[in-house]
Order: C-alpha cells, then structure tokens, then sequence
C-alpha cells in the first residue's frame, strides 16, 4: 500500500523515486517529463499565434488550382498534385499547432510530410509552376538552383544555403521558417554521371545528393550565422520536419529508361522473330509511367528518390498549347509586347497563321515555352527599333510571312491629312 504522503507529480501522478526527481512549487510537485512536454505546449501557442498571421484562411486545392490556371498553361494533373499538396501542408500546420496537451497524446496521429518532383521536358512550366505557387502560399518560399550546389568543403554553394535564404525570407523568424517550402530546380542536374571514373570524388553530383539527404528528410540542421537576420552572430538550428521540399528537372533522356522497361527487346531471330513493329508510346505516356527505378537508370541514388514519393509527370507542350501560352495567360507574351507598342500609341496585331507559325518553331527549337519570348524578339526586333522614330505609324500586322522572314511586318499608317493636323 502506498504512503498517502509520498511525494509524486501533480500532472501524472508517478511517484518520486531515484530515477524520477521532482521539482517542488508552491501547492505541488512536476517530473521531468511534464516539463518537457509543457514546454513544448507554450511553444505550440506561440507557433499557432504565428500561423494565425501567415494565413489567417487555408485556400483549398481548387482555389490554389484557380490561380496557377490564370498564369500557367495546361498541365492539370501536376497543378492538382501540386495544390493538393500545398493544402495537405497547411492542414498540417494546423493540426500541430492544436493537437498537442499535458494529456494522453497516445490517439494522436502524426501526419509526415510527402515531397514532389515535378518531371518533364525544358520549357513546360515546372519553375513557372513554382514561382506563381509562391504568389499564393502564406508561407516562406524560396526556390533554390541545384546547379550551384556543392558537397561541403569544396567552392559554391552548401546545401544548408538553402535554409539561410529561407531563414531571410522569413525575416528571422526560425518558426516561420520551419513551416516554409522550398522549390529545388534543375534537380536533373546533380544526378550521377555515367562517365564518372570509378574513385573520383562527384562533388556537383551524388556528392549533393547525400548533402540534401538530412535536409529533405527532416533533421536538426545547424546553420552558421550567415543571414542577414540574424543579429546576434550565433549558429542557428533549423527543424526541417515541416518544410515542404518541391524539386523539379527536365531529366532529358529519361525516356530512354522507360521505353526499355515497357519494351523489352525482342530476342527472337529467324523465323521466330515478330515482324510486325510495335507501336511507340508517346513522350507523354512514359512520363506519366515513371517509376523509381527509371530515376535510378538516370542517376539519383536510392535514398534521394525514396524522399520524394510523389511524381508529377509535366506533358510536353503542342502547337495549340503554346498559342495558349502566346496569348491567354496575365502575363502573356503578346500582351507583353501589345502594351510596349501601346506605349508608343502603336497596335500590335497577330494573325491566327502568324502564331501557329510561331509555336510551330518553338517545337522545333525543343525548347518549348521558354523559346517563344526569342523568337518574338527576333520577329520584332527590327520594328522596335524603327517606330518611335515613325510617329506615322498606326498599327504592326504580323502576318505568317514575316514569322517566316519572308517580308517585313506589314505598318499601317496614319492618313497624310490626320499626320498634319497632329503635327500641325
């Protein structure tokens, strides 16, 4: 029978004993454990009252999926992976800044993060993607170049750069920090190269890879006093846990792998040998059929893949799809280039053969969205440089022979009557 007297915590009730030390107070007793977990309670009220300011209404995925339509072109699937995503990180903000108490967290169900990596060809959007995704999140966002990387110890940049741009974008402010998203572009690019010689060091490479490791998959990182934020000149430790990692890369001949593992190749000879070709699946149905073992064949190492569970295939663009680029987007390139004319009270028109001509050399180009703004620079050019010393000037027509170079943009002019009594 227990003495009614003994000492024990007033929060769980265990005896004091040798192992479990008690701190006293005024009317009772804690243990360790208590403290501890109340002080990751009064924590989590100040993390909820921070998210409060961040977002005061978490946007839901078809809202999120609205406004990336209004600037990005197409690609419905990623755009869904991507807003859905993005909410499912929010809800998990949310979940984290309520769930925790001094009580029996037993029931509690801890929600782990999934990471993205965004595929597909050159100039489909994913950096598009991510940049307008920055526009909407209440969140820090930071989109981080993977070409400039190193491994520690050797010239550019180290991985936990990273958290230091997130870190100022968050204006100190490590708690808000910790619930950012980070966009890793180029991705592709850190990938294990085939050619490497056996012993040799891959610091750009798989050397990158092992560096993000820790940092994506949600560790302690110590960051030394390099933001601008931080005053007092000490090392600062950054949870990773919460911070959504998004990477995106074009992987060109990705393909390659997974034309092989959809076809295997046909070993019969003679009379035995199937005649009749197979049909080859389109760019666009191997993207969506990727699996880990293709990103492996390519050159990420196991444990980088296995950090990113979820894939978002990006299709590559079509003829119609880069008039759409052209024209509907906010942001779109002829409007862009209309209103540079409107400033000199000139009208830039397109014809509906013109653009087609145009989409139709971006494709060849293989280059896709990204190759438009040079060919429309090219096509212009000349134009630019000639009207504002052409105050005649009314309206530009670019019809398909000048895409083609075959003749000049057709200028409509102002009637020689309405040019006196302008100047006059």
């Amino acid at each position: 029978m227990s003495d009614p007297m003994s000492k024990h915590c007033s929060f769980c009730g265990i005896p004091q004993s040798a192992s479990v030390p008690l701190i006293a107070g005024a009317e009772g007793f804690i243990c360790e454990a208590c403290v501890i977990l109340a002080s990751q309670v009064v924590n989590t009220w100040s993390r909820k009252k921070e998210l409060s300011t961040v977002q005061e209404s978490v946007p839901i995925p078809a809202e999120i999926k609205q406004h990336l339509d209004n600037y990005v072109i197409g690609q419905s699937l990623a755009k869904e992976i991507l807003s859905v995503a993005v909410y499912n990180h929010y809800k998990r903000l949310k979940h984290q800044t309520t769930s925790n108490s001094l009580g029996n967290n037993d029931t509690d169900v801890e929600i782990g993060k999934s990471n993205l990596l965004l595929i597909g060809p050159s100039g489909t959007g994913k950096t598009l993607l991510a940049s307008t995704l920055a526009k909407v999140v209440g969140v820090p966002f930071v989109v981080a170049d993977a070409t400039t990387l190193t491994q520690a110890g050797y010239v550019g940049d180290d991985v936990e750069n990273i958290l230091v741009r997130l870190l100022d974008v968050a204006d100190g402010n490590i708690s808000k920090a910790e619930w950012g998203i980070v966009y890793l572009d180029e991705v592709d690019k850190i990938a294990r190269s085939p050619e490497q010689p056996t012993g040799t060091r891959d610091v750009s490479g798989e050397g990158v890879q092992q560096a993000l490791l820790r940092l994506v998959e949600g560790a302690q990182v110590k960051l030394p006093a390099k933001s601008r934020h931080n005053k007092e000149g000490h090392d600062t430790l950054v949870d990773t846990r919460n911070i959504l990692f998004i990477a995106g890369g074009a992987f060109p001949g990705l393909e390659k792998h997974i034309e092989k593992r959809l076809q295997p190749k046909n070993s019969a000879i003679g009379f035995h040998a199937d005649m009749k070709e197979v049909e080859k699946p389109s760019l666009e149905d191997m993207l969506n059929a990727t699996e880990p073992d293709d990103l492996r064949r390519f050159g990420l190492i196991p444990e980088f893949i296995g950090r990113f569970p979820i894939l978002a295939p990006l299709e590559p663009l079509d003829v119609a799809a880069l008039i759409q680029v052209l024209t509907e987007p906010k942001n779109a390139l002829v409007r862009q280039y209309q209103q540079l004319f409107e400033y000199e009270g000139v009208k830039l028109t397109f014809t509906e053969d013109a653009l087609i001509e145009i989409a139709k050399k971006a494709i060849a180009r293989e280059t896709g969205a990204r190759g438009l703004r040079s060919i429309l620079e090219h096509i212009l050019r000349k134009t630019m440089f000639d009207i504002p010393s052409q105050k005649e000037v009314l309206e530009c027509v670019v019809d398909v022979e000048a895409v083609q170079g075959l003749a000049p943009i057709v200028l409509i002019k102002k009637e020689p009557d309405e040019l006196k009594q302008q100047t006059g």
